[in-house]
């Protein structure tokens, strides 16, 4: 398993009336730590699809398990628990202090930069295979 661990701090822009962090806003914070994971582990963003590899979302889900407030420190524990092939599933737990506040997923295909499925190219793959 590949694991990242990021915190983040909640802006007021983030929050609505009540001071409750807006739902939507919770994707921003899976992707902060994506590309902090991937950026760890060799895969800066940039370099990937400077290489010619495009990672679009295809699926993504979130859980909500309690509240996210104005100032609240979250961390956004990021993990690849398998080796991908024509995807890659990428799972995140954000939490304040012990509280578990959600939970998600997002799936992501291959591509090349014309829109076609590809698998892994193999500077991706090594990035990550000693570690899966």
């Amino acid at each position: 398993m590949i694991e990242s661990v990021t915190t983040i701090q909640v802006r007021y822009a983030e929050t609505d009336m009540m001071g409750i962090v807006y739902h939507a806003n919770y994707l921003p914070w899976m992707e902060i730590g994506r590309t902090e994971l991937l950026r760890e582990n060799g895969l800066p963003y940039k370099e990937i699809e400077a290489r010619g590899l495009m990672l679009p979302v295809l699926d993504v889900s979130v859980q909500y398990k309690r509240p996210a407030k104005y100032d609240d420190t979250i961390t956004i524990h990021t993990r690849i628990a398998e080796k991908p092939f024509l995807k890659i599933k990428i799972a995140y737990e954000l939490t304040r202090g012990d509280e578990l506040i959600a939970t998600g997923s997002t799936t992501h295909a291959f591509m090349t930069p014309d829109g076609r499925p590809t698998k892994p190219p193999a500077f991706f793959r090594e990035a990550l295979e000693s570690k899966l």
